[in-house]
């Protein structure tokens, strides 16, 4: 008797894949669902939701349980493992996980979303998602006439700066460097906006908090080494993000930042392989935006199968 080779296997288990997944098993494509070393994605290691359609707030862990639950009472499956090593080369594909097992596919779809670049410094991780984040636009509107600091000097630290103005005129942003590397007119946006003060050769070497939220950091001069402590509500890391995508190296076509290239909407260089969410999407890395690509990935993923069902 021949191994196994599933009709669609979907890696990660974020709004991307698991949208994927529930559009999936909707269709009786049996969908396995890997789901890595964060299952949920992002969204596990944030507080309130707030921006999610028909929700009006609620514990990104708990649209996560949900949207898993929906895709489960579908029959979708899902494996508690990470994908180490692929071979796209051939059909079927094939996947290695952490466990050493080995699995086939006609057909995949890549949704390990991307992981924050973080300082690395102490206190980050303790008040992650309690004062320290990356996406203004998710926790922006918590900080109305608060103390709030951009970390980062490029385009999306720029549009963080700007976009928080829309909440409170107590902006900072700390670039590590003598200038900033955002374009001009992102620049000028920033420099003639009398509520927005910018730090140059700085960089915050700590966070520290109550236990429950984050109130003061400490910034050091890169020049001199001197160390001051400002007061602050939340800290915004614009630093760029790292798309998962270590095992696909050599087998898809990535960007020069590693994100997988993605033609006419989801379709990666290898045929049958697909992407969705943030390991694709280095603009909007919203959750509902992820969510979509996955919705669109999963019709392709059927698509795809449907037409080498009727070659074959």
């Amino acid at each position: 008797m021949g191994k196994e080779i599933k009709n669609l296997i979907i890696i990660g288990s974020g709004p991307a894949g698991l949208t994927a997944a529930i559009y999936s098993a909707r269709a009786n494509l049996n969908p396995l669902i890997i789901e890595g070393s964060t299952p949920g994605g992002q969204l596990i290691n944030t507080s309130l939701v707030e921006n999610w359609p028909g929700e009006k707030s609620i514990m990104g862990p708990q649209l996560m349980i949900k949207m898993k639950e929906h895709a489960q009472s579908l029959d979708a499956e899902f494996l508690s493992e990470s994908v180490t090593k692929v071979d796209f080369s051939k059909k079927p594909f094939t996947i290695w996980t952490d466990r050493d097992k080995e699995l086939q596919a006609h057909a995949i779809i890549v949704a390990t979303g991307a992981t924050p670049k973080k300082l690395g410094v102490p206190g980050e991780d303790e008040y992650w998602g309690k004062g320290v984040t990356t996406c203004a636009v998710c926790d922006g509107a918590f900080y109305k006439d608060k103390k709030v600091v951009v970390i980062g000097g490029g385009d999306t630290a720029m549009e963080d700066a700007s976009f928080l103005k829309r909440f409170t005129k107590d902006v900072t942003v700390i670039q590590i460097m003598d200038k900033l590397t955002a374009s001009h007119a992102m620049q000028q946006r920033v420099l003639n906006d009398p509520d927005i003060t910018v730090l140059y050769n700085s960089t915050v070497s700590e966070f520290r908090g109550d236990g429950s939220h984050l109130t003061e950091i400490t910034i050091t001069d890169q020049k001199s080494q001197e160390q001051t402590k400002m007061t602050v509500n939340g800290v915004f890391l614009a630093i760029g993000m790292k798309p998962n995508t270590a095992p696909f190296q050599g087998q898809l076509d990535l960007d020069k930042w590693g994100f997988v290239k993605v033609e006419n909407h989801t379709k990666t260089s290898v045929d049958g392989v697909f992407a969705a969410g943030d390991v694709e999407d280095f603009r909007y890395r919203q959750a509902v935006t992820a969510a979509g690509a996955g919705c669109m990935a999963a019709l392709d993923a059927e698509r795809y199968l449907e037409q080498i069902k009727q070659n074959s």
